[in-house]
């Protein structure tokens, strides 16, 4: 028995040991790791953050009507360019029987005050024209006369401003009926008018439809949209761990998903002061100018992205930011050198900014070095391997 387990235990030891002997045969036989090296290159490097948002106009401008009504007919289309001025809808006024009622009774109850004037007025006459006869014969005192004198120019300015009241009742009259009165003239306020020249954006009503005026309480029915097509916007939002990478005043590239192969040059106008949660983030608005964008067409609404250009170096000696390695105590980058058939050099760098593929490198190499490739996985790069 004891044989049996010494002759085992030797069989064990001689396996183990062909094992090893094997395993370091076979690591002989592979070829060694080749390192491959790079040159430095001029490049260009920028470095950007990106936002979505769209295309719109500068300042879009809303028609709306001064008088509720029925629109009679639409004179315009979306993407017709008017003028100042141009007609641009025409409003069939339907009156509210209750205010009609009410402004023809306003107008009898000003007639009435104006026939009770007129009746004061004459007799206020009477006395005045029989107080200035015996003022003119010395009976009278001059101061007894100046009150009658008064009392006289009071009935009379009643009376004037008792027909103002009827006149302006009777247009009230007529407005609410027509929508319209005499001594207007062009500013006929069922007609709705262009405020502003531009581009027809938008036409949200049709012959028929009902619209409501303007006032303290009501927004008022939009008739049109109108802006310049020529002064447009970025506007889009960034999330809060870039807005305070970015400042106004810096240089945006727009590219639209509509327009293939062309960007537009912009600037940063506006960042918003105060952020709103969406989808469990904050977003804040930005907004940015396009620059000359007159040999092109953008159609309001398109969707679009920013790039906010954070800093940006032309032509500068720059290399792929995988070459670079960092010292383990003191955290300083370096690179290594080539000097001779895979034998490297050390050498300290100092690096500017990087774009995340290219770093800029200040100081340390010189365009004609050849970098070691470190990370590599016999002879490939492994940047190169995960692309």
């Amino acid at each position: 028995m004891k044989r049996t387990k010494t002759i085992i235990f030797l069989l064990l030891i001689v396996v183990i040991f062909g094992s090893a002997l094997y395993y370091l045969w076979s690591k002989n036989q592979e070829d060694p790791v080749k390192y491959t090296s790079e040159s430095p290159s001029e490049q260009t490097i920028v470095v950007k953050t990106v936002a979505t948002g769209s295309i719109v106009p500068k300042e879009e401008v809303l028609i709306k009507p001064n008088i509720s009504g029925v629109v009679e007919e639409v004179f315009i289309e979306a993407g017709e360019y008017v003028n100042q001025g141009d007609l641009i809808a025409q409003i069939r006024v339907i009156p509210n029987v209750s205010n009609l009622t009410s402004a023809k009774n306003n107008i009898a109850s000003n007639q009435n005050a104006l026939q009770t004037a007129e009746i004061n007025y004459r007799t206020q006459k009477s006395i005045y024209d029989r107080q200035k006869e015996l003022f003119d014969k010395g009976v009278i005192a001059a101061n007894d006369f100046d009150q009658v004198n008064n009392t006289f120019l009071q009935a009379k300015q009643r009376v004037e401003q008792a027909r103002i009241d009827v006149t302006q009742s009777r247009q009230n009259y007529d407005i609410i009926k027509t929508g319209t009165t005499s001594g207007l003239g062009n500013v006929a306020q069922t007609q709705v008018r262009a405020t502003v020249s531009g581009m027809v954006l938008d036409v949200p009503v049709k012959a028929g439809n009902q619209v409501i005026e303007a006032n303290n309480f009501n927004e008022g029915t939009s008739i049109a949209s109108l802006a310049d097509v020529k002064k447009m916007i970025f506007e889009g939002k960034v999330d809060e761990s870039e807005v305070g990478k970015i400042k106004e005043g810096l240089p945006l590239e727009i590219t639209v998903g509509a327009i293939e192969d062309v960007k537009f040059d912009a600037v940063l106008d506006y960042i918003a002061p105060k952020g709103v949660a969406e989808n469990g983030a904050i977003q804040f608005e930005i907004k940015g100018t396009l620059q000359k964008i007159d040999s092109t067409f953008i159609r309001a609404g398109l969707s679009a992205n920013a790039s906010i250009i954070l800093e940006k170096v032309d032509k500068v000696l720059a290399i792929k930011e995988a070459l670079v390695q960092y010292d383990e105590e003191t955290k300083k980058p370096f690179v290594e050198v080539e000097v001779g058939d895979q034998k490297f050099e050390r050498k300290d760098v100092e690096l500017g900014i990087s774009d995340g593929i290219f770093v800029e490198v200040k100081s340390g190499i010189s365009e004609s070095d050849k970098i070691k490739v470190w990370n590599q996985v016999q002879g490939i790069p492994s940047y190169a391997q995960n692309n």
